[in-house]
């Protein structure tokens, strides 16, 4: 069951085989999932063929967990209120957008781009 769904930052910073990142997601596995939206996000930073293989063999670690038509809907309505006053992206607002209807925290290292989307859920893991 996931208990916490993971934006792209922490997803990197585990590729770079940065330390904090590392042993943080060691101590969750199996309780952590991503989106499409990260996935997506993670696999088209990949320079080369070999960095997209380790970075889809990483992402095969998390739970998929489905984005909705109400999360679309979600995530335009605060990129419509949010995209000019606190320049939030789509691909944040998406992201966002799964974790405000589960309920679930959000790690990211990116605590000032979604906060203002998900009051108390965006957490800073490391």
């Amino acid at each position: 069951m996931v208990t916490g769904l993971l934006d792209t930052s922490i997803v990197v910073d585990a590729l770079r085989s940065h330390p904090p990142s590392v042993s943080w997601l060691a101590n969750n596995q199996g309780q952590l999932g991503v989106t499409q939206i990260v996935r997506l996000e993670v696999v088209e930073g990949a320079l080369d063929r070999a960095g997209e293989q380790r970075a889809i063999t990483l992402l095969n670690d998390f739970e998929l967990v489905e984005i909705t038509t109400s999360d679309l809907a979600w995530a335009f309505e605060q990129l419509l209120h949010l995209h000019l006053s606190d320049n939030v992206d789509a691909f944040d607002c998406l992201i966002a957008a799964t974790s405000y209807r589960l309920r679930l925290p959000l790690y990211t290292i990116n605590i000032k781009h979604f906060t203002p989307l998900l009051s108390g859920l965006a957490q800073r893991p490391y």
